[in-house]
């Protein structure tokens, strides 16, 4: 028996020994960013890192990634995955560029094998168990919200080729995001919420915020420099905005704390780093304005879409970082009152609204700002609108400065009723310092009664427009290895030093169809009924009535002793 004990506990111990745990990994990272208004923007991101071949099936030995997703991908034959469920919207023009953005609602795009012979049946398959694993609407993801993008949405890992047949895109706008969200997201990390940064992750604090958005990110990418092996890497991120109103204070000093309710006091025992960053960078010439208690322990420099950045750096695995108190709670306050005059605008940013008027037709309108002084650069504008605004694509107009700006690529798949969406791609010059309109006219269609939604009068959402582009840097980067730089900054492969990537999105909107009086048929039926209830059962009651002829009786005794009485008081008898 001792023998057999010891043999085990020598298997466990190679298992767990450090050969072992160079094939998984588990980095975890909060991202502290104050914005232009005095709000707080905080990115959380867990990147776990598997050197495993998931595709050939012959992984059983599930240790840091979840096993849920490690037999989807295996099963379904999936290259890259990108989930983002998003509650509010991020708005570019005054908090700057989102370290991660994503489309109001539910946004779903997978890359698949090309082994993978029915990519419709497996998108579907795929949506329905993703749907299951989030408990998220994702199965209301079907062919008439379902595109195939050409030219946007590359893939962010290793790819040979990129077929875009292999490629799925949907958005759904009108899904809420909540805590039944949260808590299996939460579930899919190491360490759950119970130890490292997730334990701020506090449902009834994520919510009260202005903008909340949860994401996993599936790819494969290289094993080492040489590029000869294949790892799979899961990113969960989770990027939330307090802003100073529902924080109840009206003041602009944050405290982790004030954030979340609560404080750090260890990292996750699985995690090989886990850190803190704050941005501390001066918002304008001057020195900082920002100061941050307790004093970090180093400082890191990088340049962050086209910005030179200053961080301030909590390393939750440093031994001294707990040896003064218990807990961490980072504190940030303002030494002046920041003067909101003179802040950058982000070189790229666009908005989108419907105008017209009455329920027939309308138009769709587009701005794109390039606020680079003297720098032009191409942009990809990729479009889904709903089948039941039929597009004129002849109205189709694209003017800067005056003039009219000829796409150098189009791509226009029209839509078919019921079955498709219609997608518009192209690819814009947008000149420096210059505003783009692009518009376009559509005319709505009417559903039949059977397809209204339950608040017909709420309105039917169009997905946001999408923006792709490489955006010129002031400052020239240079390439970072990307196991030693923070996460935040390594998602988006950057191709070389004078540019960034970035990826936006316009606002949903929300469009009002002609909707019937859905009252109208209950009016009918009411009053077709009264009207039936009173002729016919008056009639009915006339035709089935029986008339019996009584015969007059004498009386009783009751009755003649009346008649005696009313005799002797000169009444009539009865």
């Amino acid at each position: 028996g001792e023998m057999l004990a010891a043999a085990a506990l020598l298997l466990l111990l190679a298992a767990a020994g450090p050969g072992r745990a160079q094939r998984d990994a588990l980095r975890e990272e909060l991202l502290l960013s104050p914005l232009p208004a005095g709000d707080m923007a905080a990115t959380f991101q867990f990147r776990t890192r598997w050197d495993a071949d998931l595709q050939r099936g012959a992984v059983s030995h599930y240790r840091l990634f979840p096993k849920a997703l490690g037999r989807l991908v295996a099963a379904l034959g999936v290259r890259e995955l990108h989930l983002a469920l998003t509650q509010g919207f991020w708005r570019t023009q005054a908090w700057g560029q989102p370290p991660l953005q994503a489309p109001a609602g539910a946004e779903l795009w997978v890359w698949f094998q090309p082994t993978v012979t029915d990519v419709d049946k497996a998108w579907k398959e795929l949506s329905n168990i993703l749907s299951g694993i989030f408990c998220a609407s994702l199965n209301f993801i079907d062919s008439t919200n379902t595109v195939t993008p050409t030219a946007s949405f590359k893939p962010l890992g290793l790819a040979n080729g990129t077929d875009h047949h292999l490629l799925r895109y949907a958005v759904l706008p009108r899904e809420v995001v909540c805590t039944e969200n949260l808590t299996p997201w939460k579930k899919l990390l190491p360490c759950g919420s119970k130890a490292g940064l997730a334990v701020l992750l506090k449902a009834e604090r994520l919510f009260h915020s202005s903008y909340h958005s949860q994401a996993v990110h599936i790819r494969p990418i290289c094993r080492d420099a040489s590029c000869l092996a294949v790892s799979w890497e899961l990113r969960q991120t989770l990027t939330v905005v307090f802003d100073t109103f529902t924080s109840g204070q009206g003041k602009k000093d944050w405290s982790l704390f004030r954030m979340f309710s609560r404080t750090l006091t260890d990292a996750c025992p699985l995690a090989s780093q886990s850190r803190v960053y704050v941005d501390i960078s001066p918002k304008n010439k001057e020195k900082e304005l920002l100061e941050v208690t307790p004093p970090p322990a180093s400082v890191h420099e990088a340049i962050v879409q086209g910005d030179k950045k200053i961080y301030a750096v909590y390393d939750l695995l440093s031994p001294s970082l707990f040896n003064t108190s218990r807990s961490l709670n980072v504190q940030l306050k303002w030494k002046r009152p920041q003067d909101s005059s003179d802040l950058p605008t982000p070189v790229l940013h666009a908005q989108r609204y419907v105008s017209g008027y009455g329920l027939q037709t309308g138009e769709i309108s587009t701005l794109i700002y390039n606020t680079h002084p003297y720098r032009a650069f191409p942009v990809i504008l990729l479009e889904t609108v709903p089948w039941y605004l039929r597009l004129y694509a002849h109205t189709l107009t694209i003017i800067t400065k005056g003039k009219e700006n000829k796409p150098s690529y189009i791509h226009y798949q029209p839509a078919q009723d019921r079955r498709r969406p219609h997608l518009l791609e192209m690819l814009i010059q947008l000149p420096a310092n210059s505003v783009t309109k692009i518009t376009i006219q559509f005319e709505r269609a009417l559903l039949k009664w059977t397809e209204y939604p339950p608040d017909p009068n709420h309105g039917f959402y169009v997905g946001s427009s999408v923006l792709s582009a490489l955006v010129p840097s002031v400052i020239a980067m240079k390439d970072a290895d990307v196991e030693q730089s923070p996460l935040f900054t390594s998602l988006f492969p950057s191709s070389d030093g004078s540019s960034y990537f970035v990826r936006l999105y316009t606002e949903p909107l929300l469009v009002n169809l002609p909707t019937p009086d859905f009252s109208m048929p209950y009016n009918v039926i009411c009053l077709t009924c009264t009207v039936v209830a009173v002729c016919y059962g008056s009639f009915y009651n006339l035709l089935t009535r029986t008339f019996h002829v009584e015969e007059p009786s004498r009386g009783g005794l009751a009755k003649r002793l009346a008649n005696i009485i009313r005799k002797f008081r000169g009444v009539p008898p009865l």
